[in-house]
This record gives structure tokens, C-alpha cells and sequence, in this order.
């Protein structure tokens, strides 16, 4: 039991920088409905819109990352396949 619970502190300390990007971009969505709510100027919401749409990117980005440093890496080592899978993900996020 205690090594589930160490194994699990370390998956939440390694997983709490994307929890934390998360949380922000949960906040500017939250601060986009609210100007639209309150009829902001156009160019305003979309300026912050655009800003939403790089933190999503780079979270994208960086979950791919943590993916490939861990669980990737163990199975690309036994199986094709896997390198196919990694290569799919890609082009449909580089889209």
C-alpha cells in the first residue's frame, strides 16, 4: 500500500505543471465568456481568444512531450507499431 501511494505523489508531482496549465487556460476561457457577456469590443475577445488557443498548443505540446519521455519510450523499443502510432498522433496535431 505505501508503494502505491509513493508511486502515486510521484505521478501527481510529475502531472501537477499540466494540471497547472489547465487551470489557467480553464481561466481565460472563463474571462473570455465573461467579455462576451459584458459585449467587450470584438477585437478584444478575439486578441484573447488567439492567446487561449497558444496555452491549449502548448499544453498539447507538452503533454506530448511527458508522453514520449515515459510510457513512449518503453514500448517503441518493443514494437513497430507503436513508432506508427507516435508518428499518427503527430501529423493530426501538427494539422
Amino acid at each position: 500500500m505505501a508503494e502505491y501511494q509513493e508511486i502515486n505523489a510521484i505521478y501527481d508531482e510529475y502531472n501537477r505543471p499540466l494540471v497547472n496549465r489547465l487551470s489557467r487556460l480553464s481561466g481565460q476561457i472563463l474571462g473570455i465568456k465573461k467579455m462576451v457577456e459584458e459585449r467587450a469590443e470584438c477585437e478584444d475577445v478575439l486578441i484573447q481568444v488567439s492567446a487561449a488557443k497558444s496555452a491549449l498548443d502548448g499544453f498539447a505540446r507538452e503533454y506530448l512531450v511527458r508522453y514520449i519521455e515515459t510510457e513512449f519510450k518503453e514500448r517503441i523499443k518493443e514494437n513497430e507499431e507503436e513508432a506508427e502510432k507516435l508518428t499518427r498522433m503527430l501529423l493530426k496535431f501538427m494539422r
